[in-house]
């Protein structure tokens, strides 16, 4: 297994180790994994999208506009 190093804020670190009970490591793994898993599948519906740049920014644009009236942004 490869060895990845992780900084975090001085804070984060002496809360994370209140939690001395919790693998740190394989949280960080989990996060990783789902990110990557993330990106992948945004890889591949880009890939297959016929979508402009400028149609995915004005598409994006409608949905922050349809969830600010919803959620009164």
């Amino acid at each position: 297994m490869a060895v990845v190093t992780v900084s975090v804020p001085s804070e984060l670190k002496r809360t994370m180790e209140s939690f001395a009970e919790i693998n740190w490591s394989a949280v960080a793994r989990q996060a990783f994994a789902r990110k990557v898993s993330d990106l992948e599948f945004l890889r591949e519906m880009r890939r297959d999208s016929k979508l402009t740049e400028a149609d995915a920014i004005r598409l994006g644009r409608k949905v922050n506009a349809a969830l600010a009236k919803k959620y009164g942004g």
